[in-house]
C-alpha cells in the first residue's frame, strides 16, 4: 500500500522530471554549512543546539526569551534567502511587496490566527534572525572556526490582518558579511520545487539537501555509519532504532523526489554509490 504522502510525492515528482530546475525557474540554493549540520526538527526547549558530522560540529545559540528556529519554515526561508543572494550577488535581500507574495514564494499558504502559518513565519524568522551560529572544524593537529548570524539586520513591515497588502516600506533583510561570504564562495545547488515538496518533513527537507551535495562529490561507494547519521540528523533522538526508522521514513520521501540517486540502508549504516546529480552542472 501506497501512503498517501508518498503518493502525493509520486504526483510532484513527475512534474519536477519533466522539467529541469534551471528551466523551470527552480533552481536554489543552501549554504554548504547548514547543509552538512541542520537545525533542530522540532522545538528543542533550550537556547542551545548541536549538530556533529564527522570534523564539523555546528552550534546555535539563540536569547532564551526568543528560542531557537525549528521545523520546516526556517528552513523554506534559509533556501530562499540564499537563492536570493547568490542570484543577486547583494547581502540585503527584498522580500517581497506583500507577506501574501512572499510567503507563497516559500510553498506557503497565508492563514491567521494564534496557530496560522502567518504566526508561524513571523516566529521562525525572529527565532532565525536572531540566533548565533559556530562552525567547528576539527583536523588534526589543528581547530578552526567560524561565528556568525544568518542576519545582521532585518526589517519585516507585514501586516499580518492585511497579508495582501503592499506596506509603505519593502521587507528586507540584510545578510551577516561572514555568512554572505560562505554562501557566495561555495552554495549548494537544490531544486526548490523539492523542497516545496518535502516541506512536511523538516528530516526529509536536510536528507534531501546532504543527499544532492554528496552526490556532487561522491567517486566511489560510501558508507556512512549510523551512528554518524544520528549525529548529523537525529542527536535529539536517543535510541539508534528510533533514529533509524524516522530516517528511513525521511529517505523513503527523499528517493521518490531524487529517484537517480543509488543507495542502500545496510546493518552498518547507508551506502552511497556514485549517482546522476540531481542539478544539473
Amino acid at each position: 500500500m501506497i501512503s498517501r504522502s508518498i503518493e502525493k510525492l509520486l504526483a510532484e515528482a513527475v512534474a519536477i522530471e519533466e522539467e529541469a530546475a534551471k528551466e523551470a525557474g527552480a533552481l536554489g540554493f543552501m549554504a554548504r554549512a547548514m547543509v552538512q549540520a541542520t537545525m533542530p526538527h522540532r522545538d528543542p526547549k533550550t537556547n542551545e543546539f548541536e549538530r556533529r558530522n564527522g570534523n564539523f560540529t555546528l552550534t546555535m545559540l539563540a536569547p532564551s526569551r526568543i528560542g531557537l528556529p525549528y521545523g520546516s519554515t526556517p528552513r523554506l526561508l534559509m533556501s530562499w534567502l540564499s537563492t536570493e543572494a547568490v542570484r543577486t550577488r547583494e547581502r540585503t535581500v527584498v522580500l517581497g511587496d506583500t507577506l501574501s507574495e512572499f510567503m507563497r514564494s516559500l510553498g506557503m499558504t497565508p492563514t491567521g490566527g494564534r496557530w496560522g502559518t502567518i504566526t508561524g513565519l513571523k516566529n521562525q524568522a525572529r527565532r532565525l534572525f536572531s540566533t548565533s551560529i559556530t562552525c567547528v572544524y576539527d583536523e588534526p593537529g589543528s581547530t578552526t572556526g567560524k561565528n556568525f548570524q544568518i542576519a545582521d539586520e532585518y526589517h519585516l513591515w507585514w501586516q499580518p490582518k492585511e497579508p495582501d497588502q503592499a506596506g509603505l516600506w519593502q521587507s528586507t533583510v540584510t545578510l551577516n558579511p561572514t555568512f554572505y561570504e560562505e554562501l557566495i564562495k561555495s552554495p549548494v545547488p537544490i531544486d526548490i520545487r523539492a523542497l516545496k515538496a518535502l516541506k512536511r518533513s523538516p528530516m526529509a527537507i536536510d536528507v534531501y539537501c546532504w543527499l544532492t551535495y554528496r552526490m556532487s562529490y561522491l567517486k566511489t561507494p560510501t558508507v556512512i555509519p549510523w551512528q554518524l547519521l544520528q549525529g548529523q540528523f537525529g542527536a535529539d533522538i536517543t535510541r539508534k532504532r528510533a533514529f533509524k526508522e524516522k530516517f528511513l521514513e525521511a529517505l523513503q520521501k527523499v528517493v521518490v523526489i531524487y529517484p537517480e540517486a543509488r543507495l542502500e540502508p545496510t546493518q552498518n549504516g547507508l551506502m552511497l554509490k556514485p549517482s546522476p546529480l540531481h542539478i544539473a552542472r
